[in-house]
């Protein structure tokens, strides 16, 4: 059996206060022990363990003391990665992670409006991609 993605970690500069931004925006929960070093966060069913590779990949965060935020789309410190999160329609999802905490990013390359981009609290920029 091949290896499955079990976490995608982000770095930020305070683990907790990103994990229940993210997990409020998903619905997802805080794992038990979370704290502004490490936070994990569980979707629904459970993440991939060695004892439930049935489980859904997740996201965690970690610290780090140096933080520097992207500079996407350029700059010194470009995204290195983002995340897109799937939604029926933009327009409906949107309050919801501005709410949040999220804000528009000032650049927006989509010309058909298949996607939005936002900065979340720690400045990595993910999408919402939808109708």
């Amino acid at each position: 059996m091949k290896p499955l993605l079990d976490l995608v970690v982000l770095d930020c500069p305070d683990a907790l206060a990103l994990g229940r931004f993210y997990a409020e925006v998903l619905g997802w929960e805080l794992e038990d022990g979370s704290d502004e070093r490490w936070t994990t966060l569980v979707p629904p069913g459970g993440g991939i363990t060695a004892e439930n590779l049935d489980g859904r990949t997740t996201l965690a965060f970690q610290r780090i003391e140096d933080w520097v935020a992207p500079t996407w789309p350029g700059g010194a410190h470009p995204q290195q990665f983002h995340l897109d999160l799937a939604v029926h329609r933009i327009a409906d999802a949107e309050p919801a992670v501005l709410a949040a905490g999220a804000r528009v990013h000032d650049v927006q390359p989509s010309e058909s409006g298949s996607f939005r981009v936002y900065l979340d609290p720690a400045g990595h920029p993910f999408c919402l991609v939808g109708g």
